[in-house]
């Protein structure tokens, strides 16, 4: 298996997307879809224990001014904490990668788990001063709320609250003791193949999004129940297939739209709309203006 990291050519800066939820806890979020690995970075106090989750691709943590390498991989989780010294962010991240990361406060901390300081080692006063170091793997209900949490659609306003929400849920997954719970949670998601399924699902129906197929044809060619195709779809993108394509769809617009390489009936053609007045009311109904007066906004 090739070394991702093993080219350095073409390197690129990203920056996070960041959510401050309260004081000391924050949500950083990381999405390379270029062709090039990007160098994202943020300093971070010491006081600060780091989750970092990454969902797609790779990318890997640079410590020392590069002399120290460390390897996030698809589906691995990380946890770092080091009171002693700081661990600032140095992340090289590869093309197509997705990162989702905490960033909490040692005392914030304390006040969530403050009961729970028996099984969560690094809580117990005689290891507050001493460093921490876990990695692990995302179970799939966690991937659930990473994915729901980086796939937010509501209103921009409310995301805050609805990210609040979902990072606690990920941490009480996270810190589970008893694995068998995380089971019985997701009794859909325990089967890999059931998720390698929904992923295909999805990439099905943006590749064919003029024509796309009809919900049973696409549960026929996944080979899965169109209930679980449902049901599935659901938990893991946060949205029904159709509701996420036509998202997807008017984000796709609106970035050609953006280019101005395109009039505003070449752009429904490309998304899937046979006449430019149901392109146009669907373009309004997601951004509540028409395309015409949003390209002219731009200028």
């Amino acid at each position: 298996m090739l070394n991702p990291f093993s080219h350095q050519k073409n390197v690129a800066q990203g920056f996070f997307t960041e959510i401050p939820l309260e004081e000391g806890f924050i949500v950083l979020t990381f999405e390379n879809d270029s062709s090039k690995n990007q160098i994202v970075e943020r300093q971070i106090d010491n006081s600060f224990i780091q989750f970092h989750f990454c969902i797609n691709g790779s990318c890997e943590f640079l410590f020392n001014n590069g002399n120290y390498k460390l390897p996030l991989l698809k589906d691995q989780s990380l946890l770092l904490y080091n009171p002693q010294r700081e661990l600032p962010i140095h992340l090289e991240v590869c093309s197509e990668t997705i990162i989702v990361s905490l960033l909490i406060s040692i005392n914030k901390f304390h006040s969530l788990f403050s009961t729970e300081a028996n099984y969560i080692s690094f809580l117990s006063n005689e290891n507050k001063d001493k460093k921490y170091y876990k990695d692990g793997v995302i179970s799939p209900s966690q991937f659930i709320v990473l994915k729901q949490i980086h796939n937010y659609n509501l209103n921009t306003s409310l995301r805050p609250l609805f990210t609040k929400g979902k990072v606690y849920e990920l941490l009480a997954l996270y810190f589970n003791r008893n694995e068998d719970a995380d089971i019985e949670q997701c009794p859909f998601l325990v089967d890999e193949s059931n998720v390698t399924k929904i992923k295909k699902a999805k990439d099905i129906i943006i590749s064919r999004m003029i024509e796309p197929p009809s919900l049973q044809e696409l549960a026929d060619e996944i080979d899965l129940s169109l209930k679980k195709l449902k049901e599935g779809f659901k938990q893991i993108y946060g949205d029904s297939v159709y509701s996420f394509l036509f998202d997807y769809k008017m984000e796709f617009a609106r970035k050609l739209l953006e280019s101005g390489k395109y009039n505003v009936n070449e752009v429904g053609h490309k998304v899937g709309y046979s006449t430019a007045s149901h392109f146009i009311s669907a373009f309004k109904k997601k951004y509540g203006t028409t395309p015409k007066k949003y390209i002219m906004s731009l200028n």
